[in-house]
C-alpha cells in the first residue's frame, strides 16, 4: 500500500504526541484515595480533550488524502474515545465536586476497574481492519480503553505518516520504554498455554528498541525504524487487551452458566413443592410438568456450547415462570372463594340475616367444600354462588323487589 502524503496537514505539537493516557488509581475492590482521584479526574479531562483533537486532526489528514481505507479505524478510535467520555461522565457525577465517603469512594473505584462495553457497529465498520480484527463487541476497564485508545492513535499516525520531528525521537524511545513495561505486565497476565509465545514477542520488541537507542546514542538515523517499532507495539499491546477482554468475557459466561444452573435447581425443588402441595390443595390442578435441570447435562466449557447452553437455561427459566403461575392462580383461587364467602356473610350479618336456615346451611356446605383436602373447585365456585344467590333472594323478599 503506498504511504500517503501529509500535504496540508501540520505535525501534531510535541506535548500533544505525548499525550499517553494518565494512570488510574486504587484497584478493584478497594476505595480509591481522594486526593488521587481528584489528579486522576483532571489528567482524564486533559487527556480526553487532547486526545478529541488528535482524532479531529487525523480525521482531516484522512479525507485530504482521500485515504477510505482508514475511515473504520478513525471511527473505532471515535467510538472507544466517546466510551471513556461516557465513563468520565459518570465519575465526575459520583465524585460530585469531592464530596465523597466510603460509599462513594467505592462506586469510583468500580466505575474505574469495572468493565465497560464499548459495543462496534460491523455495518459501519466493515472496512476497517482494526475493527475486524477486534470482533463486534469489547467489553474493557476503564484504563484499558484508554491504553487501547493510546495503541490506536499511535497505529493511525503511523499510517498516515504523521510522524514527530526528528528532535522527538529521545521523547519516543522514552515512551516506548515506558511501553514495553506495561507489555510485560500484560504478558505475565497471559494463560500459561499462550504465555510463552506472548513472551518471545515481548523480547523480540524489547531487543529491536534496545537496538535503535544504542543507534540513538552512536548519531544513527533511526526516524526508519522506530515508527515501525512503535507500530508493532501498538498492535501488540492491543492484541494483549482484547485477548484479556476476551478471556474474561468467556469465564464469566462459564461463571454465568454455573450461577443459573445452581439457580434454577433450587428453583426447580421449591417448583416440585409447590407443584406438589397444589395437588394436594385443589382439584382439578395444573397439570405441568416441572423442568428437569440436570437433563441439560454438565456445564460445558466452550465458548459456544456455552452460548447454547445459557439459551436452554433460559428456556427452563421460561417454562419454570409459566408453571408456578398455574399453581400459584389455582392456589389463590382457593383463597379467593373463601374470602368471597366471608365477603357474603358479612354482608347477611349487616342486614340480620346471618341465622337464617338456608344462609347457615349454605355457609356450611361452603366453608367445608373449601376446606377439603383437595377442595374441588368447580363445586367450591357454585356453593359460594348459592350463598350470594339465596342472600339476594332474601334482600329482595325484605325489600319487596320481585324475586325470579
Amino acid at each position: 500500500m503506498t504511504t500517503p502524503t501529509t500535504a496540508g496537514v501540520n505535525p501534531a505539537p510535541p506535548e500533544r504526541s505525548m499525550n499517553m493516557a494518565p494512570p488510574a488509581p486504587g484497584k478493584l475492590g478497594a476505595p480509591v484515595d481522594v486526593l488521587a482521584m481528584r489528579r486522576y479526574l483532571d489528567a482524564l479531562d486533559s487527556w480526553l480533550r487532547f486526545r478529541r483533537q488528535e482524532l479531529d486532526e487525523i480525521d482531516t489528514a484522512v479525507q485530504q488524502n482521500g485515504t477510505d481505507e482508514l475511515t473504520g479505524d478513525i471511527m473505532l478510535s471515535m467510538m472507544l474515545w466517546k466510551a471513556v467520555a461516557d465513563r468520565q461522565q459518570l465519575l465526575l457525577a459520583t465524585w460530585d465536586g469531592g464530596r465523597v465517603g466510603p460509599t462513594e469512594r467505592e462506586r469510583l473505584s468500580a466505575l474505574v476497574w469495572g468493565r465497560m462495553d464499548a459495543t462496534v457497529d460491523p455495518s459501519l465498520l466493515g472496512k476497517s481492519t482494526i475493527a475486524n480484527q477486534l470482533g463486534s463487541g469489547l467489553s474493557v476497564s476503564l484504563p484499558e480503553a484508554c491504553r487501547l485508545s493510546d495503541a490506536l492513535v499511535q497505529q493511525l499516525r503511523m499510517r498516515l505518516a504523521l510522524d514527530p520531528a526528528v528532535d522527538e525521537y529521545a521523547r519516543r524511545i522514552k515512551d516506548l520504554r515506558a511501553q514495553m513495561e506495561r507489555l510485560r505486565d500484560q504478558v505475565a497476565l497471559e494463560p500459561a498455554f499462550t504465555r510463552d509465545e506472548a513472551a518471545g514477542t515481548l523480547a523480540r520488541l524489547v531487543t529491536r528498541l534496545e537496538d535503535i537507542s544504542a543507534k540513538a546514542g552512536r548519531g544513527g538515523d533511526v526516524g526508519g525504524l522506530i515508527g515501525p517499532l512503535e507500530l508493532d507495539a501498538a498492535r501488540f499491546e492491543r492484541d494483549l487487551i482484547v485477548g484479556g477482554a476476551h478471556r474474561r468475557e468467556a469465564r464469566d459466561k462459564l461463571n454465568t452458566a454455573r450461577e443459573r444452573a445452581a439457580e434454577l435447581k433450587t428453583r426447580e425443588a421449591a417448583l416440585q413443592n409447590l407443584a406438589a402441595q397444589c395437588v394436594r390443595t385443589v382439584e382439578p390442578a395444573p397439570n405441568y410438568a416441572v423442568p428437569d435441570v440436570a437433563a441439560l447435562g454438565p456445564v460445558p466449557n466452550t465458548a459456544e456450547a456455552i452460548d447454547a447452553y445459557l439459551h436452554k437455561l433460559s428456556r427452563v427459566g421460561q417454562a419454570m415462570t409459566i408453571a408456578q403461575e398455574a399453581y400459584r392462580q389455582a392456589l389463590a383461587n382457593r383463597d379467593r372463594l373463601t374470602e368471597q364467602l366471608e365477603q357474603h356473610r358479612a354482608r347477611a350479618a349487616a342486614h340480620g340475616l346471618e341465622d337464617e336456615p338456608d344462609l347457615v346451611r349454605g355457609y356450611a356446605m361452603a366453608l367445608e367444600m373449601i376446606g377439603r383436602s383437595p377442595a374441588p373447585l368447580p363445586l367450591c365456585h357454585h356453593l359460594v354462588d348459592y350463598y350470594r344467590v339465596v342472600l339476594d333472594f332474601l334482600l329482595g323478599r325484605r325489600e319487596g323487589r320481585p324475586t325470579r
